[in-house]
């Protein structure tokens, strides 16, 4: 390494933030990167390990541990540190097609494995990784580069999120002619209309997307294939088809009052959201409102946090949200050793906003709800909630979170997003082109290949592994496509 002592000679420094109570005012990104000078001396903080954890993406105790891209993190944080700004990039995106994406919404699952982690603060891999892409982008070494030689097989690809991106991308390289199918009215999936644009501006997303159509893919939107668009014809017109439809079924909950009106899947809130912001400014009124509202989240993962923070930037006159699993700890516990994946308690952008506006933390441990009360309107008016503790099933042996009898109380909530997560693809898609599913409604494959039950027919992404991380949706498009032209062209190269 360029300076073996830096992690003992240098603090870690991550982007800065705008105060929470300054970015509720508006849906902007609100990460402003270090100088390029100050993030070479983070580059220099990596330690050049024996066995470098953060690039390996294994299971290690039920998690993953390090990139799942397998990113080349330690040469390019050095490449960052010696300030070679165009190898970094030209390292970095060997193995992540994406890393504008990831940089933003990825939880870092590199600095979770870093060794520095283990006695002190992990390299700022994360932020260098966006250091370096948008460094490309801004002095021009980011250019359109159409194959030479095109093969002459078409692939479709259903779905344009991140895996159905990444498909379609490395099979452009190849030479293969690419079309993206998207039910939407803009590209992006989840990208686009599952996360906020705080997270990831969608100008990041057409930035992309423009550099890809330059490629030589087409993008075909409002296309809902099983819908509008017919499995049949893309059968008879393509060599291949790729499925990225998403595990796009939001898990619901089955309580007395459920029918209220105010009760709305966090998904579609979040969309609602996107889209009217991005169609007029909010102009439209076409998002679900949730200004003077006591809003209820069901659900306290990366879904949770992002309506939390959407509620915040609305004005919503409180936040509470609710998780099922007692309160982790601070610190890692002794059965939780690194370099797994630390189960530890994180407090998110959403999170801190909510703290910010109302005093306290939005989240209650260990509760659900009970029952919904409604209005004489019909509208959900206030929840009832209970606490859970764990019991071991008598039957099964299994530990299950249950009811604390005579542990009720009411809370207001005239507005209720369940984020609860998603199971499974949609069937319209599924039965449209026959494939077999398993017993989690995922598209069926053999173990590690991406080759449906169906001739030519493949499978990535959440609708392959189910609900999972964007940088998780990306390696599955890679290794799709490297299957797909395995079939197409008798191997790959990819």
């Amino acid at each position: 390494m360029g300076k073996p002592t830096g992690f003992l000679e240098y603090r870690r420094e991550n982007d800065l933030e705008c105060a929470p109570k300054e970015r509720i005012q508006n849906f902007h990104e609100f990460h402003t990167p270090l100088s390029l000078e100050k993030q070479r001396l983070q580059g220099a903080r990596c330690m050049a390990c024996g066995v470098p954890f953060c690039q390996a993406g294994a299971m290690i105790g039920g998690m993953a541990s390090g990139c799942p891209l397998q990113n080349l993190v330690p040469e390019w944080n050095d490449l960052v540190y010696l300030g070679n700004w165009e190898e970094a990039y030209r390292r970095l995106t060997k193995t992540n097609c994406f890393p504008e994406f990831t940089s933003r919404v990825c939880p870092a699952l590199c600095e979770a494995a870093c060794t520095c982690n283990l006695d002190g603060d992990p390299v700022a891999t994360k932020a260098n990784e966006r250091a370096i892409i948008e460094h490309a982008f801004e002095t021009g070494l980011i250019k359109p580069h159409p194959p030479k030689v095109r093969t002459g097989k078409k692939v479709a690809v259903v779905g344009s999120g991140p895996s159905g991106l990444a498909a379609a991308m490395q099979l452009n390289k190849r030479g293969h002619l690419v079309t993206v199918y998207e039910r939407n009215d803009r590209i992006g999936g989840l990208l686009r209309y599952g996360i906020p644009n705080m997270k990831i501006d969608k100008k990041v997303i057409d930035r992309r997307i423009a550099l890809l159509e330059a490629e030589g893919i087409t993008f075909v939107t409002n296309a809902n294939v099983g819908g509008n668009k017919k499995a049949d014809e893309l059968l008879k017109e393509f060599d291949a088809v790729v499925l990225c439809c998403g595990a796009s079924n939001p898990r619901d909950i089955t309580v007395p009052g459920r029918e209220a009106k105010g009760i709305y899947f966090a998904v579609d809130f979040l969309k609602a959201t996107t889209k009217s912001l991005l169609d007029s400014d909010f102009a439209d009124k076409k998002f679900i409102p949730a200004k003077g509202k006591h809003v209820l989240i069901i659900g306290g993962g990366d879904t949770g946090n992002d309506c939390c923070g959407t509620a915040v930037r609305f004005g919503a006159a409180s936040v509470t949200m609710l998780e099922m699993m007692p309160q982790p700890p601070t610190t890692r516990a002794a059965n939780n050793p690194w370099p797994q994946w630390p189960r530890v308690l994180k407090t998110d952008y959403g999170h801190e906003e909510a703290i910010a506006v109302y005093g306290q933390d939005p989240r209650i441990y260990t509760t659900t709800v009970k029952e919904f009360l409604l209005n004489k309107k019909g509208e959900v008016a206030k929840a009832v909630l209970v606490k859970l503790e764990s019991k071991r099933d008598e039957k099964t042996g299994r530990m299950l979170m249950v009811p604390v009898e005579g542990s009720e109380w009411t809370v207001k909530a005239d507005l209720v997003l369940i984020a609860a997560g998603f199971v499974g693809c949609q069937k319209y898609v599924t039965d449209a082109f026959g494939v077999e599913l398993n017993a989690r409604t995922n598209v069926q494959t053999k173990p590690e290949q991406y080759a449906s039950s169906v001739p030519k027919v493949f499978v990535a992404g959440d609708m392959h592994r189910g609900q999972s991380l964007v940088v998780w949706a990306i390696r599955e498009g890679r290794e799709a496509a490297r299957e797909v032209d395995r079939y197409l062209m008798g191997y790959t190269n990819l």
